[in-house]
């Protein structure tokens, strides 16, 4: 490989623009050895907008296919992206998920594109839409082995910059985003993993109409009635995490 790993990744760090993430990222699939590109987040893309990241190389035909059929949200590749940290080759799909017929003819119509086979990096990022960087090769074409490392990193630096580019509301301190007080959140904390008004109010030591109150003005701050959405908006906002509300338990695939 003439270009460095080191030179890519100063690249792909350095864009300042959506056009220029997508000539380097073109650059980067050709000294990779890879035909196309896809940054995308997995959601249904026309209604979303400009508010997802959508970054590709893909033939115009084959993204009107997709958009048309709202395959962001049906496509295989996209749900194995869900069940793994690490990125993967298409070829082994199958034993991330079981694939059934709709799949099995979603990358059939890819195939009839010229998509072979590809390599796609999960980008999940909690409070966010799930997401992913792919790289595809044509028919004939193989990615070699010692290339996806690599491609695992600069997929993965390449969508972090895609959410500085797309998502600049999270990363500037411009914006007044709704701010919780400490008893606020932990009175959200606490319902978010199922207390009561007054169990909270034993743990916390206060007055059930208190962790009431509490409640009511951290959901007037984010707009919502429903305890569960100002659980969801406190996870977005980072206010808590998602791993604060609940023991996740790994439970492994089966063999």
């Amino acid at each position: 490989m003439q270009v460095s790993a080191k030179t890519l990744l100063d690249l792909v760090e350095g864009v300042g623009s959506r056009d220029e993430l997508g000539g380097v990222m073109s650059e980067v699939c050709r000294v990779l050895g890879f035909q196309y590109f896809a940054l995308t987040h997995h959601v249904d893309l026309l209604k979303a907008g400009n508010g997802a990241i959508r970054l590709h190389n893909y033939p115009e035909r084959w993204a009107e296919h997709y958009d048309s059929q709202t395959l962001s949200l049906s496509d295989p590749v996209h749900r194995a992206s869900q069940v793994t940290a690490f990125g993967f080759q298409w070829s082994r799909m199958r034993a991330l998920i079981p694939l059934n017929r709709a799949d099995l003819a979603i990358l059939e119509a890819g195939r009839h594109q010229g998509f072979h086979d590809g390599y796609t990096i999960p980008v999940n990022v909690p409070g966010e839409a799930c997401g992913s960087c792919t790289f595809v090769n044509s028919l004939g074409q193989a990615a070699e082995g010692e290339v996806l490392p690599l491609a695992q990193v600069l997929g993965t630096k390449a969508f972090e910059v895609a959410r500085r580019l797309w998502l600049p509301r999270g990363f500037s301190g411009n914006v007044q985003r709704p701010t919780l007080t400490d008893r606020q959140r932990d009175c959200v904390l606490w319902a978010a993993r199922g207390k009561t008004d007054w169990e909270i109010s034993k743990i916390l030591g206060i007055s059930e109409e208190t962790v009431a109150r509490h409640i009511r003005l951290a959901c007037d701050r984010y707009g919502v009635t429903k305890r569960v959405a100002l659980a969801f908006c406190a996870v977005s906002e980072r206010i808590i995490t998602i791993h604060d509300v609940g023991p996740w338990v790994y439970t492994p695939f089966p063999a």
